[in-house]
């Protein structure tokens, strides 16, 4: 057994915890998110839409199964810093290649282990997101770090997806050795898998930067967009909106995804609002209104688009709800082939439920290609 440094995780309202280091020694701050996943945290700790959060897992062991670039959704870990009950240096299965300790060091990240998550959680349930900090330095004093937390800014009003779009757009292949579709994809932190979910069904990708202008995204000549997920709030990417509501009024077929939903609906006129706590994990349910289903999705997002706001606008349908708090799940415009989810289809990690989306989009766009 490896001795690690000890380790305190302050809140914003002054409520500690104190624990073991994991990974770099140093201090990370942002704002608290936790995540019910059994299983997927190298997908989650890659994943762009955590960017500046601490992730708390709820699942008890974490490290065990090691790291496979495999299951990478971005080229580094993304998340501000990561927080478990139980942390494993050993890397117990064969096509690990990395340690968690290890691929947390090369990417400079700081955690904390062997405190309460079940306690942590509870308490967020209870007084929503907060902001936190971690630190494993020596001769750091508690008062320090809670002046300090005082000045993380608030996720709500935060842009971040520019930090993590790409900077320049770069082609992804079909690989099942036919291109019967050129899909180009709006990068607002998007995980790697939504390209890889395109690719298996015939596409040719195009990933490009979120600052791209619609001339541009056109002269690639695409049967449809995609809108990525992303971190941050969506409601200050005003130019985002006014892209998004450029490329809808082409009519060529639209899919978004998460953030790419959200911007859908404020393009539309709709609101979007922070939540008291996020939906992140596996196994989160839905409802598909078309069809009477149930679905169960993995889902990451800390903002939502208001139902209200929806209910409101004639040409929105919902599509599909979250079954525990009724909240907006999916929308679809009437007068044109555009559809979103709050959710993750891709599913990297989580369950299949809605790989139909995939092909859904591949049905409007062979019809907006026969028009």
């Amino acid at each position: 057994m490896i001795e690690r440094a000890n380790a305190v995780l302050v809140l914003e309202d002054g409520t500690t915890f104190n624990g073991k280091a994991v990974g770099k020694i140093g201090r990370a701050a942002g704002e608290l998110a936790f995540n019910t996943g059994m299983t997927g945290y190298q997908e989650v700790f890659t994943d762009p839409s955590y960017l500046g959060q601490l992730i708390i897992m709820t699942s008890p062991h974490i490290g065990n199964y090691g790291t496979t670039p495999v299951e990478s959704e971005s080229d580094s870990i993304q998340c501000a810093g990561i927080i478990v009950k139980k942390f494993s240096e050993v890397a117990s299965r064969d096509i690990s290649e990395m340690s968690l300790q290890d691929f947390l060091i090369k990417d400079g990240k700081v955690g904390i282990s062997d405190i309460d998550t079940r306690a942590l959680v509870r308490y967020i349930r209870s007084k929503g997101a907060m902001n936190a900090i971690i630190s494993s330095e020596e001769n750091v004093s508690v008062e320090d770090l809670q002046e300090e937390v005082k000045n993380i800014p608030s996720m709500k009003g935060l842009e971040l997806a520019s930090r993590v779009s790409t900077k320049e757009a770069y082609v992804l292949p079909s690989t099942t050795g036919k291109s019967h579709y050129k899909v180009a994809l709006v990068d607002f932190g998007s995980k790697a898998s939504i390209a890889r979910c395109l690719n298996e069904r015939d596409c040719e990708v195009k990933v490009f930067p979120m600052s791209t202008s619609l001339e541009e995204l056109l002269a690639y000549q695409p049967d449809g967009f995609m809108l990525s997920n992303g971190p941050g709030d969506p409601g200050v990417m005003t130019s985002s909106h006014q892209l998004v509501k450029e490329i809808i009024n082409t009519d060529i077929p639209v899919f978004g995804i998460c953030m790419g939903h959200q911007i859908i609906a404020l393009s539309q006129g709709l609101e979007t609002e922070k939540m008291h706590q996020g939906h992140r994990g596996l196994n989160h349910p839905v409802l598909n209104h078309r069809t009477g289903k149930g679905e169960i999705t993995s889902q990451n997002h800390g903002f939502v688009v208001s139902r209200i706001s929806a209910e409101d606008n004639d040409n929105i349908e919902i599509t599909h709800s979250h079954l525990n708090d009724n909240t907006v799940a999916g929308i679809a415009l009437k007068d044109k082939k555009v559809f979103s989810v709050q959710y993750h289809p891709e599913s990297s990690a989580g369950p299949h439920d809605s790989w139909y989306l995939f092909d859904q989009f591949i049905t409007n766009m062979d019809t907006h290609k026969q028009s």
